[in-house]
């Protein structure tokens, strides 16, 4: 397991400096991955789901786009990996999306990783025009004809929702297999789509109890499907707060203080979680940020877990 980091592409202290001094940092400090995500608009009249009234924190009212972030990013670090956490897949036809990874895996000689998930939010499915009652089949078609751009030329597909003539798709990705694809998944549904199509899960941890559920449906699934489960990466997402000081009382799971967070991790390791991605969207300046990504890595230095290739 190693652990990773939200890049702040919206927020208070969002900025191109900001990226990069907490990617570099990052990288320095050892971290696996840094992460960005896509967030299509912010509606004037408030967002909804399914209807239903969804709050929307101010700080998405302005979000760097996720790929060409990430490719500014592969400039300016040498090892650390890039993902998507995530990108709505649907919003974007695969083809296009698909040499978008390929170019980015390029750049940053096959550090790409294609976070992938649906959205949740009726606004941005409108503005693009997508229906959200077929959307879980569109997703599991996309990921397929990716996929197929991403193998060997000639190029095609014949499917519900897309389509490809017989043709040349380049770049190819920097790894013959492809990027690999990880998806957003904490329904049982989406859980068993990961399971049978995708490269790992990227689940949020709500808590110790919902992840550890989620995981052991997705490993159970991915066997029941024919695939082995132990190659398959398990990403926990936490958005949660990271703190200079321990948090009293009732606390969120992967959040809390360095020494909080770091006796959590140690929980994580029966479960053969892969990787943990923190999102503090908490910390009110950069420098705030940094110095909790400094603490976290010291104390998570300490805790004995299970390291992935």
């Amino acid at each position: 397991m190693d652990l990773g980091v939200a890049l702040p592409t919206s927020g208070p202290y969002a900025s191109v400096e900001a990226v990069t001094r907490v990617a570099q940092e990052a990288e320095r400090l050892g971290y696996g991955a840094v992460w960005t995500y896509e967030r299509l608009l912010f509606p004037a009249a408030g967002a909804t789901s399914k209807g239903l009234p969804q709050p929307l924190p101010d700080y998405y009212a302005s979000t760097y786009e996720p790929i060409e972030t990430l490719s500014y990013v592969a400039a300016c670090t040498d090892r650390i990996r890039l993902g998507t956490s995530v990108v709505n897949a649907v919003f974007h036809n695969p083809v296009v999306l698909a040499r978008r990874f390929a170019t980015l895996d390029q750049l940053s000689s096959g550090r790409a990783i294609a976070g992938l998930g649906l959205g949740w939010m009726d606004q941005e499915y409108e503005a693009v025009g997508v229906s959200q009652r077929t959307r879980g089949e569109a997703l599991e078609e996309a990921i397929t004809v990716m996929r197929a751009a991403w193998d060997t030329d000639p190029v095609s597909f014949h499917g519900k929702h897309y389509t490809i003539p017989s043709s040349a798709i380049n770049p190819k990705p920097v790894r013959r297999a492809g990027v690999p694809v990880v998806l957003a998944a904490t329904t049982p549904a989406a859980i068993d789509r990961a399971a049978r199509l995708a490269d790992g899960l990227n689940s949020i941890a709500f808590s110790y109890e919902a992840l550890t559920e989620a995981v052991t449906r997705f490993r159970a699934s991915a066997a029941e499907a024919g695939r082995d489960a132990a190659n398959l990466q398990v990403v926990a997402r936490a958005n949660t707060v990271l703190t200079s000081e321990d948090l009293d009382g009732q606390r969120p799971f992967l959040g809390g203080s360095a020494r909080q967070v770091a006796a959590d991790l140690e929980r994580l390791a029966d479960l053969a979680v892969t990787h943990v991605l923190f999102a503090d969207m908490a910390s009110a300046t950069l420098e705030d940020a940094l110095r909790r990504l400094a603490e976290l890595r010291e104390a998570a230095s300490a805790v004995e877990w299970r390291t992935s290739a």
